[in-house]
């Protein structure tokens, strides 16, 4: 991937892909670095030697500081700011969070903006405890445009949500844990380690039933709920006719630790 080397790095932990976004000091959000976001994550999606993901940022002061409003100017007139910038912003978003393997955030200093918009993406965040959160956009006459409303919404719930995107103000990481907006506070200098563990973790679990349960937990948010358990149960007969149910029970009555080798799903 040298084409993103300028703003994406792409390194391995065994079947762990980690992508920091890489464009010091505060790895704002240009559309370059969007692209190469979206480039990577559909590399990764189809690398079956990846069976989990870490995104990062480079350095200690953000994960990602929002998006670079140097690139506002030219958003600013009547209908570009969709076609230049959050239409395919959005798409790579979502991508991100339907993704079909397992992805954590390690958040280290800010997480402002679009930035804590791309951590609402991944399946679990972990933050460092001097980590600042926040949604400021409303300052800049604006509102978070990438699935904050969305996604942050149903992580904190309503009340939380409207304080945050209407305030506009920080939370710290004893608030963010204490919402649920993110999974795990730990010491600094540590979001990246921690989160690379979880990561081996999830790696070993099997990958297919992952990407299943992951979808099913979108159902539950996204439809009715006879559709939910509709879908599910589909899902779920999917589950139990794979080799990783087979490989489970084995190891199970043979006393065993189960040895998951299959990918996840793909798009």
């Amino acid at each position: 991937m040298a084409e993103d080397r300028e703003w994406i790095r792409v390194g391995r932990q065994g079947f762990v892909a980690i992508v920091t976004l890489d464009n010091a000091p505060l790895n704002v959000v240009t559309l370059g670095l969007t692209h190469a976001l979206g480039r990577t994550l559909d590399a990764l999606a189809v690398d079956d030697t990846v069976r989990a993901v870490v995104l990062t940022g480079a350095g200690e002061r953000a994960f990602c500081a929002g998006s670079d409003i140097g690139e506002f100017h030219d958003l600013m007139a009547p209908g570009q700011v969709v076609p230049k910038k959050l239409g395919r912003q959005n798409e790579i978003f979502a991508f991100l969070d339907h993704f079909p393997k397992p992805t954590v955030a390690a958040v280290a200093g800010l997480a402002f903006g679009g930035g804590l918009e791309i951590a609402a993406c991944c399946d679990l965040i972990v933050i460092e405890d001097v980590s600042r959160l926040a949604l400021p956009e409303i300052k800049l006459g604006v509102f978070p445009s990438s699935g904050g409303p969305l996604r942050v919404t149903r992580r904190i719930g309503e009340t939380r949500a409207k304080e945050m995107m209407l305030l506009g103000e920080p939370i710290d990481a004893a608030t963010a844990l204490a919402w649920g907006l993110v999974n795990r506070v730990v010491p600094q200098g540590q979001s990246l380690a921690t989160a690379l563990r979880l990561a081996e973790t999830l790696a070993q679990r099997p990958a297919r039933a992952l990407a299943l349960c992951k979808r099913a937990i979108d159902l539950a948010l996204d439809g009715s709920e006879a559709d939910a358990i509709r879908q599910s149960l589909a899902m779920s007969d999917q589950a139990f006719s794979s080799d990783e149910c087979k490989e489970g029970v084995r190891a199970f009555f043979a006393k065993q630790s189960p040895v998951f080798t299959t990918i996840p799903l793909g798009r």
